[in-house]
């Protein structure tokens, strides 16, 4: 009296198959859904701007490098936006790394000055350039991503 279990493709709801079977899908994975050009625009100045809030404990590269994780597969302006910001975020540490080494001999006091001047107007500049639609490069920026 053993009771037969129905095949799976049964199971699910609204007569869908399930996942594994659907078309243009390899092993039941779905591709993301593409930004739309405001979510775009909206996620490639965030990658500039969240930076803001984890660079005052040297972090400032894990809000880009999250951004480009989950939103560059999605779209390519997003990720080159990210991408920018990252390696801008990484250039600037090894900076203020070196000026806070510098700092014992009195000439990093300054260099950090305009370190941290410069981190805010050019993370300004490149969230506007990002929310316009146009990209942006940092300048004096080590390309450690591509």
């Amino acid at each position: 009296m053993s009771e037969q279990v129905p095949p799976p493709e049964d199971r699910w709801p609204e007569g869908r198959p399930p996942p594994s079977s659907q078309p243009g899908s390899p092993s039941g994975a779905q591709q993301p859904q593409p930004l739309s050009p405001d979510q775009e625009r909206l996620w490639a100045m965030l990658a500039h701007l969240l930076a803001f809030v984890a660079a005052y404990i040297a972090l400032g590269f894990i809000a880009p490098l999250i951004v480009m994780l989950v939103f560059g597969p999605r779209s390519a302006y997003v990720r080159a936006h990210a991408v920018e910001a990252l390696n801008f975020n990484l250039t600037w540490l090894i900076y203020a790394i070196v000026a806070g080494v510098l700092a014992i001999l009195v000439i990093g006091i300054p260099i950090l000055i305009v370190l941290g001047i410069a981190y805010v107007v050019l993370v300004i500049i490149a969230a506007v350039r990002a929310n316009n639609g146009q990209h942006y490069r940092y300048p004096l920026t080590i390309r450690f991503v591509k």
